[in-house]
Formats: C-alpha cells, structure tokens, sequence
C-alpha cells in the first residue's frame, strides 16, 4: 500500500467529553489533517456552529509516526450548547466531510453523527475487559445497536460510556494481533526505537527475531527474587517479571501498542491487512487459526464500535492488563519492574500508549504544556534519550484519577500507580490506593448527596474468591492468584470503609467496577445505623471475556451459602460491619448471583441519584436484569 492510498483519518472520531461549553474529540490521521466542525439543529437541520479548529488552541497533535498523528480536539462553542437536544454534526477534513469520507459513522437514515449534552446522568452504559481474540460477541457491537433503537428517545440516550479497564490487552495478544500489528507499523511507519540490557538491540531487531511470535516469554527480563522466608522454601533462581499466562506476544515497542489501539477501535486498518498463517508451524498453527477466526469477527464489528464511540461521550481509566498483567501488585514487583531498564521501557511504552490514546482525552486541561513539549520533542527525535525523558515524566504523575462535572459527579479512580505497599513484606498485595489518594477522594466527596464512583476492582468483591486469594497470599503466590482486592490490605481496606461511613460524605454511592470477568449487583448498606448511606456495587466485566465457566459455578454456589447476608463468617471479613446483600439476575439458576457472560452494563438514576435499574445487555443479544429481593435494600 502507498502511502497515498492509506484513508486520511484510520481511527476515530471518539468522542471524549461533551458539556454545554466543551467538547472534546480524538482521531488519528496519516497526515497533519486541516478541521473545521460543525453544528446542527437535529430538527430544521441549521447550523448553529461552524468552529474552525486551529493548531495550538483549540488542536493539538501530536506525531507518532511517518504517516501518523494523534489528533486532540479540544473546542469551546462561542455559545453554551442546548441541554438534553439532539445535535448532529460534520467535520470537514482538508475541505471534505467526514461522513462522505466513513459512511458507516451515521446510523440507518441518518446523514451525519448526532451527539446530546445531558442536564444529568440518566442512563450510563459501563464494561470493561476487551479481549480481541475471546471466541465470543463483542458487547461494543450490542451497544451499538442498542443505541440505534433509541436514538429518537432522548430519556434513553445514555449520558456516558464508562470503561473501567482492559481496553487494551498489552500481555496477552493474539498471534495474528501481532501480525497485524506489525502490518500496521510499516504501513503507517510508526516510530522505531532503541532498548537497553535487553536481548534485542531495538524495535526493528524485535520485528524480525525468531522469538517474535509466540515466543516472547524467552525475550522479556527476570530478576531475581525477594529473599524472605518463602523463597528459601519455595527455591527459585529467577523468576519473570512479567508474569501473565500468555505472554508469548506482550507488547513491548512503543510502536507495537500505539498500531493495537488503532486496530482495537476502527476497521479502516483492518482493510489493509493480510493474515498469513504459514509463518507459524506445528501446534502454533493450530492456536493462530482459532485466533484468526476470532479477530475476524472482531474486525467485522468496528464499524458499529467507531459509530457508537463516536456518539456517546467516552471515559476511561486503566486496569493491569492496559500494562502487563499483575501490574503494581506488590512492592516486590515494582522495585524488580522499574529498577530494570528493559521492563521500565515495556512499562512506560504501555504508559505513554494510555495517556496518547485514552488518558488524555479524560482530561485535556490536565496535562500542561511541558509533557506536550516533551511528546513533541520525543517526535522529532524518537526512540532513544527523548523517549527516556518522557516515559520518566509519565511513570512520575501523581494521580490518573479525574471527575466529570456530571450530575451527580462521576469521579474516576487510579487504582494502579498510587499504591500502599504493604509493611509487612514486599511480596504482599499492596493497597489499590495509598492513604494521601484517599484522603483527597474524602475530601472530593465531602458535602455531595449522590456520586457514581468508578474503581476498576470492585470494593465491594466476592467473599470466598477473595478468601482463597488470602490464603495464597500467605503461602507467598500473590501473583499465582491476582491477589488484589480492596480488601486485601488492612490499611486501604479500613480508609475506603471509613469513607463511607463519614457522616458527611454521600447518602447514594453508585460503584461502577470490572476487572473480574463476571458480573453482579450487590446491595450494601452499614449494619446496626439508621442513616446508612447507600451503596450499590455494580460490577459488569468483560465486554468480550469470560471467566471459566464451571470453576465460577462452584464458587458462586459456595459463596452464597458461606457468606450469606447472615452467615457468621462475615464476622472474620474486613467488611463485617457492612450487610452486603446480592441481587438475583434474572435468567439464572436460582442460587446463582453471578453472571458469566460477556456484555455491557446499563444503568438508569433517578433524579437523587440512586439506580431504578440495573441489567445487562448481553454480547449475544439478551438483557439480564438485577432485580431487588424483597426485604433486602432496593433502588426505588
């Protein structure tokens, strides 16, 4: 393909955020592209704006290859934008429409996109967990139809989309993925880059070494480990860094993450890319061809993602696998991670992959000037010293989390870089947040009478699984069990508790979580007090991942008659003066509370803030509703 032919935009437009006085959208072009937007009257059709977007102001980009550019809009309407109205609207790009350009951005008898500001949150949609290659629907692609049939129904128009983590899977990806991710590098010519102490000298050698695909669990580094008492037991001479069950292809170059976000939310790419399974032999023959039946049919559904995305205001936030599975996990890993200059590379490319591609449309106005000039001098002279520089800066932030100015305020969590490492041993979970991080969340929620709240863990998680990760904790295999929980550390666990039962924090608490591959509804309030506020745990995950099926349908059953709302081993929980009562999903076995399938939540509020209801549209087409028991707390 020449680069003449590639399309002018390959990803996007997403749209970021969207208030009456601001609007932000993200897109990816092969070229420094000219923008002009404008705005329409959904019915009567004006324009009621026409902004011409200039570098520096109201556009900013940044270059990431020799045909490609990240593109932030950032736009300010001369005039407050009309409340919960329907509003359609057209980029031109170097003078030609958009939807002329990408047809498939506009709904059935539609002509262009249409976007709305709501006055509050109505109805939210939330998942996380996309795993390109799972043998199974994309939640995504029933989200847009979904949207579809409502989009003359204001009321039901969702004010947001929340994903809550694993937008991006960097330690686990597919043999074709890969493939085509490296299609996508010289096609776009994304930039190049040199490594250090490791065994391949850059990004070029990596392409072409004979570890490339399927066997890169022999390139990534080790260290060595902790020297406490259970390793003397245990024994050991190294041990990986990166400690992911399929990390046969992690994502290590910068380039190599940047062409796996452009794949994940658009086909224009796909279009240029030839699968080719006679580079693998053997048993990996086998496994490519599953995988390559898998992201085919991923790949047929980007366009419903790019037209959903590009509809519904979208926010984010990272989980471990937009990283490397067990990311931060413990003070242990750390210390080897970054103190090593090869996995502090792989760490930081996945880093400056998030804050490119997702956390800076989060949060444009919180990135100052200084990181914009780093990414510009990065672009000039990648790959080396410069790339250093900004990685540095990036692993160096304080604080990922961020609020929406939403009724009521959706407040986002870092639970990833601002850890409590344990005191007791470096090989113990550390906290998801450290006590300066939830001190601040304390005072943000102070005086507010409704928030939805978004951690990527679940705080209020499945006793028994939490249980049997204690237990491997113990024994010294935090990592063999993805230990981390909100629980799983005495000091975080006591602070976030505390949190909510602060007499001057919120009455309504909705928490929209992921990151365990199931879903389910829990109702919670603090046991033995007459003006508990009330919390809903609302957790959706995967959008396109499952947990394996019979080994949930033990501890699903397990759990329910061990930790029932009136079990006395609650008693020996962190959480023992909290009643937690879970709802029963419709469509299930009668003792089963959680959902093992892949789909996307949906959430409606009253105007106080508490969910009138809770379900989940199904990848594959159904919907589960979480229905209150009687007697138990209930949303209206």
């Amino acid at each position: 393909m020449l680069p003449g032919k590639l399309p002018k935009v390959v990803a996007g437009p997403l749209l970021r955020r969207l208030e009456a006085n601001r609007l932000v959208f993200w897109l990816v072009g092969t070229a420094p592209l000219a923008l002009r937007l404008d705005l329409f009257e959904r019915h009567g059709g004006g324009c009621i704006g026409r902004l011409e977007l200039k570098p520096g102001e109201a556009l900013q980009r940044v270059r990431i290859g020799e045909r490609a550019w990240i593109h932030l809009l950032d736009v300010q309407p001369p005039q407050p934008l009309p409340v919960d109205c329907e509003l359609e609207y057209e980029f031109l790009v170097d003078g030609e429409p958009l939807s002329g350009l990408m047809p498939s951005l506009c709904y059935p008898g539609r002509s262009r996109p249409s976007v709305m500001v709501k006055s509050r949150i109505g109805q939210l949609l939330h998942g996380s967990c996309r795993k390109p290659h799972f043998p199974g629907d994309d939640a995504l692609v029933r989200a847009d139809g979904w949207l579809g049939r409502h989009l003359d129904d204001h009321a039901a128009r969702p004010a947001l989309l929340m994903l809550s983590g694993d937008q991006i899977y960097c330690d686990d990806v597919a043999g074709p993925m890969l493939q085509a991710v490296h299609q996508v590098v010289r096609l776009l010519g994304l930039f190049d880059e040199r490594f250090s102490e490791a065994p391949v000298p850059d990004s070029k050698a990596l392409y072409g070494h004979r570890d490339s695909l399927y066997g890169r669990a022999r390139l990534l580094p080790k260290t060595c480990p902790q020297r406490g008492w259970r390793d003397r037991v245990l024994g050991g001479a190294v041990r990986p860094i990166f400690t992911g069950h399929a990390v046969g292809n992690h994502l290590i170059g910068l380039a190599e993450v940047l062409g796996q976000y452009l794949l994940l939310w658009a086909p224009q790419l796909w279009a240029l890319i030839r699968l080719d399974a006679s580079v693998v032999e053997g048993a990996q023959r086998a496994l490519y061809e599953r995988e390559r039946k898998s992201l085919e049919s991923f790949a047929a559904g980007l366009p419903a993602v790019q037209r959903l995305m590009a509809q519904v205001p979208v926010s984010m936030i990272f989980d471990d696998h937009d990283v490397t599975d067990d990311w931060n996990l413990t003070a242990g890993w750390e210390q080897a991670a970054y103190g090593h200059p090869f996995s502090r590379r792989i760490i930081g490319n996945a880093m400056l992959g998030y804050w490119l591609c997702q956390g800076w449309g989060n949060e444009p106005d919180g990135f100052d000037p200084e990181l914009l000039a780093l990414a510009g001098n990065w672009s000039r002279d990648p790959g080396g010293a410069q790339q250093d520089a900004l990685i540095d800066r990036l692993l160096e932030r304080e604080s990922w989390s961020y609020a929406l100015p939403t009724e009521p305020p959706l407040v986002v969590l870092d639970t990833r870089t601002q850890r409590w490492w344990s005191e007791r041993s470096a090989g113990k979970p550390s906290g998801l947040m450290d006590w300066e991080a939830l001190t601040e969340l304390q005072q943000r929620l102070l005086g507010r009478e409704a928030v939805v709240l978004v951690s990527a863990a679940p705080i209020f998680g499945v006793k028994l699984i939490e249980s049997i990760q204690r237990v491997f904790t113990f024994f010294g295999q935090a990592l063999a069990v993805d230990a981390e929980n909100w629980m799983a550390h005495p000091g975080a666990a006591h602070v976030i508790l505390n949190i909510f039962r602060h007499p001057k924090t919120p009455r309504h608490f909705v928490i929209l979580s992921g990151d365990v591959h199931y879903s389910f509804v829990y109702d919670v309030l603090i046991r033995f007090r007459k003006n508990s506020p009330r919390i809903w745990q609302i957790t959706c995950s995967g959008l396109k991942n499952e947990f394996p099926h019979r080994l949930l349908d033990l501890l699903d059953s397990l759990n329910r008659w061990l930790y029932a709302p009136r079990s006395p081993l609650n008693l020996f929980t962190r959480r023992r003066a909290m009643r937690v009562s879970p709802r029963r999903p419709t469509g299930q076995e009668r003792w089963h509370r959680l959902v093992n399938r892949s789909g996307i939540g949906l959430v409606a509020l009253d105007a106080e803030g508490v969910p009138v209801r809770i379900c989940l549209l199904e990848a594959a087409g159904g919907v589960v509703e979480f229905e209150s028991a009687a007697g138990e707390p209930h949303a209206g």
